[in-house]
This record gives structure tokens, C-alpha cells and sequence, in this order.
């Protein structure tokens, strides 16, 4: 199958005037605001994937006056930097996409959780918001922006634990139901978005849903952020509609010798090279938060998995155990096949491991670990044994 470039798009970083997609999105109801964003068919980028209109649709039907609007900019994702890129060039679209998700869901606070990684980026951004707030003034809307730094914590770009750092408590998951659009930070209503989602919602009040609707698939409208890495010759910052082979990306990103492409950081998936063609990146295939990390036939992944499953273990939270033990089993388990100390077959075991956790764990954390586990040992199994 002839497999064709890759179709560049420039959404997220067109620029726009705030001013005047603030004054159109305030002179729609809810309800038209909230039927766009549906028809747009846009989905969060963060990488789960769910209806942002819908999302919008359940926290405005609850009664309780007193709502949230957050902004999950701890981008703690191995792999990924589009979202400070987002943020440091055209951080005004993220407060103008709050503003908007404020308006749907009808809010007053919005709160921007920014990785403390990022906190050199505060004094722009915090100049950037200054600017936008007089905007907020003009027009006459009554939405006030303010900052939570996180701590170098991985899980709290789980969106329960980040509002328990919010509210100044350990970063842990909370038991689900209830969700956030019901009990959220401050156990209050919220919408909780990605800062990607968020320009991505101001493109689409400002241009119409049709922006996303012609873009991609079916299942995965739109285009997206990727964050480009490893053995690549050109690693950056890079806005592809969505839809494509990884075959297509390879043949656009890769070194002339790719053999494994992971797609989607640590907790995503890693995409051999006899499965490229036929393995679409989007949500009908490999979703993505956007890291994108190629590897070339000098890299064991043996070491690509060591050094995954090493960092999960150090980022559990620790709260449940499928998720604590697991990491830790796993890591061992590894160890000893690498070493002749177990049979190879205890590979299976390790498997059905990460299969429980997948099944057992509390929140994605736990649950993600068995995607880079399973396509890796599967795919690169001779590398593990040897």
C-alpha cells in the first residue's frame, strides 16, 4: 500500500485575537458553545481521549453554584514538551480556552496546574495573564485565573491526585465515582482539560467545528501536538492531522533505520516495525498524549524497557498494591530472565502481572504500565532473553 506524506497543519499555534473570540463565545449561550465543541468531535488531548463537549455538558447540568475550571498543564510524560511550547508562545489561547470551558460549564475560578519543572515560564506567563485580565475586564466577564505549582510528582498528572496537590493534600488518586464533573477540586464541579485541548477548543469557536470535523478520522478528529524525539534527524515540535500510519510517520521522521517507534511515552505503546503500516495513530489504533520517541537498531529495549519499568516504580504512589508491588515485580522479574536466573517462560508470568494490574490498579498509572510492558516483551522478546 502506497503510503502518502504526512499533512502538516498550523492550529494550535495560529495566532488569533483573543479579544474577539472572547467577545463571540460571550454572546453564545452554554448551550451553543457546548453543541460546537460536540459537532467538532474534538476529544482531550492528554491522551484518554474523552469527548471534551461532553465533559462540558455533564459539569454545567449540576446544580452546585460553586465550579472549577482547571488546566492540567503538569506535563510529566517521558517524551513530551509541546505543552510548555504551547505555553510559552501562546499561552494567552490556554486562558482564552478556560475563559470559554468557564462560560460553558459557568464557572468563576479557573486554576492552571503547571508542572514545577515549568515554573521558569511563571513570570511570562503571569505577564501574559495580567494582559489577558484587562481583556476579561473590557468585554465583562467575571472569570479570575490563578497558578498552583506542582512538585515533581509523575501521578499528579492524574487529574484526582492534582487536585488533592491543589488542595494542599498528598498527591494520591481518589476512588472513582464520584468524577470530577460532579466532585472535582474542592470537591466542586469541574472541567478539567489539557492545555492542548483548551487552544483547540478556542480554534474551534473561532473558526467553527468543521476546523476538526474535516481534519482526520472518524474516531480521532482533528489534528495533534507530537512531541518528536530519539533516533531522528530532525526531533522538534511537530502539528500532524490525525489518522496517519506510523509507517508515515517513520518514513517522514525516522533515520532510515527506525525499528521500534513508542508511541505515547512510557505509558503508552511500542510499535514494532512489522506492525507500521497497518497501526494507526489515533484513537481507532495507538492514542497518544503526544510524545513520540523513535528507536533505531543501536538500542536495546531490553534497556528501553528496564529504564520504563524503573521509572514507574520510583513514580507509584505507593496507595494500592497491584500498582506498588507490580512495578516492582516486574522490574525484578526482568532482571532475572536477562540473567539465566528464571526461564524465559517466566515471561508469560510477567504478563498475566501486568495484565491484573491493568485490571486492579486505581488509576492509569497502574493500569498503563502493561502497554509498554507487553508490546515490548512481545515484540522484542529475543532482546529480553538474550
Amino acid at each position: 500500500m502506497e503510503q502518502k506524506g504526512l499533512n502538516k497543519v498550523d492550529l494550535i499555534f495560529e495566532q488569533v485575537n483573543a479579544r474577539d473570540v472572547l467577545r463571540k463565545a460571550y454572546e453564545m449561550t452554554s448551550e451553543e458553545i457546548i453543541k460546537q465543541i460536540l459537532e467538532s468531535g474534538l476529544k482531550g488531548r492528554g491522551g484518554a481521549g474523552f469527548p471534551t463537549g461532553l465533559k462540558w455538558k455533564y459539569t454545567a447540568a449540576e446544580k452546585d453554584p460553586e465550579k472549577y475550571v482547571v488546566c492540567n498543564a503538569d506535563e510529566g510524560e517521558p517524551g513530551t514538551f509541546k505543552d510548555r511550547e504551547i505555553l510559552d508562545r501562546v499561552s494567552y489561547k490556554v486562558y482564552c480556552g478556560m475563559t470559554i470551558a468557564a462560560m460553558a460549564i459557568g464557572a468563576k475560578n479557573g486554576i492552571v496546574y503547571l508542572r514545577g519543572e515549568y515554573k521558569f515560564l511563571l513570570p511570562k506567563l503571569l505577564k501574559e495573564l495580567e494582559s489577558f485580565n484587562k481583556i476579561l475586564n473590557e468585554i465583562g466577564i467575571d472569570f479570575n485565573i490563578t497558578y498552583r505549582l506542582g512538585s515533581g510528582a509523575y501521578i499528579c498528572g492524574e487529574e484526582s491526585a492534582l487536585f488533592e496537590s491543589i488542595q494542599g493534600e498528598r498527591g494520591e488518586p481518589r476512588n472513582k465515582p464520584p468524577y470530577p464533573t460532579t466532585s472535582g477540586v474542592f470537591f466542586k464541579p469541574t472541567s478539567i482539560n489539557n492545555v492542548e485541548t483548551l487552544v483547540t477548543a478556542v480554534m474551534i469557536i473561532h473558526h467553527g467545528p468543521e476546523i476538526c470535523s474535516k481534519l482526520g478520522t472518524k474516531d480521532s478528529r482533528g489534528s495533534k501536538v507530537f512531541s518528536v524525539s530519539g533516533d531522528t534527524p530532525v526531533p522538534g515540535i511537530y502539528e500532524l492531522e490525525l489518522g496517519m500510519t506510523v509507517q508515515q510517520f517513520v518514513n517522514e521522521f525516522g533515520d532510515g533505520d527506525t525499528k521500534a517507534v513508542q508511541v505515547g511515552g512510557a505509558s503508552g505503546f511500542c510499535v514494532p516495525r512489522k506492525k507500521f503500516a497497518d497501526t494507526i495513530i489515533g484513537f481507532e489504533g495507538v492514542p497518544t498524549g503526544g510524545s513520540m520517541k523513535l528507536f533505531n537498531s543501536s538500542r536495546s529495549m531490553y534497556n528501553v524497557l528496564h529504564n520504563y519499568l524503573e521509572f514507574f516504580t520510583e513514580e507509584s504512589c505507593g496507595q494500592c498494591t497491584p500498582c506498588r508491588v507490580g512495578c516492582q515485580q516486574l522490574l525484578k522479574g526482568i532482571q532475572m530472565v536477562k540473567k539465566g536466573e528464571v526461564k524465559s517462560s517466566y515471561l508469560n508470568e510477567l504478563i498475566k502481572l501486568a495484565d491484573v494490574m491493568k485490571m486492579a490498579s486505581k488509576c492509569g498509572l497502574g493500569q498503563s504500565v502493561g502497554n509498554a510492558f507487553k508490546t515490548i516483551v512481545e515484540n522484542f522478546r529475543e532482546e529480553i532473553i538474550y
